[in-house]
């Protein structure tokens, strides 16, 4: 099994990636997988070149080439004005631009770390429904560490709960991808699919939406 873990710290050293490490060291100790941390900071300026030229390059490819074949992913962000970073926001924007259907399926603890336990709710609020939107199976414990939980009771707990779902996800879900060309996971020739996929012009898929009656 393949586990990764994307970390949008930008200090070093970074709570961000310290908690992505406890996540991943208790998500592996359960399911035996190999783990891959992704560093975002590291990969800041091919992000920004992928939205100027509309090609990743070659580090930023092999990352999106992980991701998509990982069999689980934690993803932890620092909270900047009350949601995640823009560089966590920004890679995840590129990766469905290049391979649409990379999260389909696939099962996605979220995480987050900040100053204060105020900004918890980005997870259901921020997290979950990006997650949720880019059709990933979200683990029901999200973890979110505040200044104040480093070395405290509770923080442990919800790490360990959290692992245990996304581990039991990893062993449980195949990996669901959509067919070529269609992001919903249907198959978007409608017919045979033997061959190369048959164009349905827009103006025909929209007359199929419209009411009948």
């Amino acid at each position: 099994m393949r586990l990764v873990v994307v970390s949008a710290g930008l200090s070093v050293p970074s709570s961000t990636r310290l908690l992505g490490d406890r996540l991943a060291a208790a998500t592996a100790g359960r399911t035996s997988a190999e783990v891959r941390v992704i560093e975002l900071r590291d990969l800041a300026v091919a992000i920004a070149h992928n939205f100027t030229s509309g090609f990743p390059g070659r580090e930023l490819a092999d990352a999106f080439d992980a991701v998509a074949a990982a069999d689980g992913l934690i993803v932890v962000t620092p909270v900047f004005s009350a949601s995640y970073s823009g560089l966590f926001k920004s890679f995840f924007d590129t990766l469905s631009v290049s391979d649409e259907g990379a999260l389909a399926g696939k099962p996605v603890l979220i995480a987050a770390t900040g100053g204060t336990a105020r900004h918890s709710l980005v997870l259901d609020h921020a997290l979950r429904p990006l997650f949720a939107h880019l059709k990933a199976v979200v683990v029901p414990t999200g973890v979110y560490a505040a200044s104040e939980d480093w070395g405290a009771e509770g923080l442990d707990g919800r790490v360990a709960r959290a692992a245990g779902e996304l581990a039991a996800l990893m062993g449980a879900l195949p990996a669901v991808r959509p067919a070529d060309g269609d992001a919903s996971g249907g198959d978007a020739s409608g017919g045979d699919t033997s061959g190369e996929p048959a164009l349905v012009p827009f103006e025909e898929r929209l007359a199929a939406l419209r009411p009948t009656g």
